[in-house]
């Protein structure tokens, strides 16, 4: 069993006696109430989707399913293909990947959990920590140096980060995958 809190896109929970993925996960923090956690589910078995709220110290039950390790291959509208060690390819339904689509680009080395259930392959774990390449963004203002100044920027792959404003086109950066935070330039 874990928290809400403790729960990340990709895992797999039971709710009501059916296995959801967790394609989405928000955290709200006020002063004086608990955490609050909102999931955005997709149903395994029937397809279909949900959004659920809990308290950051809801127990929810996770469920330990089989997992490869592979690496992506390539799109085949609708499906994103996964290939392991083996050479053996799992298709994946791109509305399983949730914010993770933003960041899987042509090319990519990162070795990727695929997570089966009932030999099914419903959804993809990236590596916390991805580097990609800023393909465009506004120039930094001069002379704003009033704390951290954010903007945003366009990465490989199409996703949108917000960045530190020191960071320009061409530069690598490295963002943590499952929040969608930069934490440094590379």
């Amino acid at each position: 069993m874990k928290t809400a809190h403790e729960i990340r896109p990709g895992n797999v929970i039971m709710l009501d006696g059916s296995p959801w993925v967790v394609q989405k996960t928000e955290t709200t923090r006020s002063g004086r109430n608990a955490a609050i956690v909102k999931l955005k589910l997709k149903n395994v078995l029937l397809d279909s989707g949900t959004e659920q709220t809990f308290k950051g110290e809801d127990k929810l039950d996770d469920i330990v399913l089989e997992r490869l390790d592979c690496t992506y291959s390539y799109f085949a509208d609708p499906m994103y293909v996964f290939m392991d060690e083996e050479y053996n390819q799992y298709d994946v339904e791109a509305d399983n990947l949730g914010d993770a689509a933003a960041y899987i680009i042509d090319g990519m080395e990162d070795m990727c959990q695929v997570t089966f259930y009932e030999e099914k392959a419903i959804s993809v774990e990236l590596p916390i920590h991805i580097v990609r390449e800023v393909i465009y963004t506004e120039p930094s203002a001069r002379g704003d140096t009033s704390g951290k100044v954010m903007k945003p920027a366009t990465i490989t792959g199409g996703g949108t980060v917000t960045v530190a404003d020191f960071v320009k086109v061409g530069d690598k950066i490295e963002i943590d995958s499952r929040t969608g935070e930069f934490k440094k330039r590379v």
